[in-house]
């Protein structure tokens, strides 16, 4: 996340607009994987930091075939138009359960877990955001702003592991779109977004601005969103 990495302010750091958890793009790709790592060395060729560089390709597409003996378990979930949002988010999320828990058993483990919640409940805190305002906390000893800001982290997390299941080619440029421009969780971040920067609440206020939204998503909202 480039907005952590700014505040962190490490001597040295790579910038790289890729699937989260997957650093050097896509397996497999060795030259690839070489220029990332090389362009992250070149950054000790400055002499004094913090030096953040962004990388200027984004990953290739992943070609390898889909792991054998898999079959489609569901449906492809297609974002309604009618309906309240809230309830566009739970209906979507569960469609997308059954690709989730294929890709844990693909992967022998998820991403997820910061909040100690199982998807279910972060999609039924953030469908309380949506139905009328902020909910009380669900992790214990943080913030409200950090407690939404890692709850629409795993929501992502949790899409973009199901995504990954599914047939056809995914860049992470491709991810990001489906997630934010296609599906009804990415229309409830931004207006979960919308709803915390009115909050009084000064970290819910301060999330809503720096970290919600990545922004390397903003650019791409700018785009279709002018």
């Amino acid at each position: 996340m480039r907005e952590h990495t700014e505040a962190l302010a490490p001597p040295r750091a790579l910038w790289v607009p890729f699937m989260l958890g997957r650093p050097f793009g896509v397996p497999g790709d060795a030259a690839f994987q070489r220029r990332v790592l090389l362009a992250a060395l070149r950054l000790l060729e400055h002499d004094a930091g913090p030096v953040i560089a962004d990388f200027p390709e984004d990953a290739p597409i992943d070609t390898r075939p889909a792991p054998e003996g898999l079959s489609c378990p569901v449906s492809f979930p297609v974002r309604k138009q009618d309906g309240s949002l809230a309830q566009n988010l739970i209906d979507e999320a569960t469609q997308l359960s059954a690709w989730h828990a294929l890709a844990v058993q693909h992967r022998g483990r998820s991403t997820l877990g910061v909040t100690a919640l199982a998807p279910t409940e972060i999609v039924s805190y953030l469908a309380q955001w949506l139905d009328g305002g902020s909910p009380s906390f669900i992790v214990p000893g943080i913030s409200k702003g950090d407690t939404l800001k890692h709850a629409c982290d795993e929501l992502r997390a949790f899409y973009l592991e199901a995504k990954a299941m599914q047939p056809g080619q995914h860049s992470s440029r491709s991810m990001q779109q489906w997630f934010w421009l296609e599906t009804a969780a990415g229309q409830a971040v931004l207006k979960i977004r919308e709803l915390a920067a009115q909050s009084a609440e000064p970290t819910l206020k301060a999330v809503a601005v720096q970290s919600i939204v990545p922004r390397a998503v903003e650019a791409i909202l700018r785009e279709v969103r002018p």
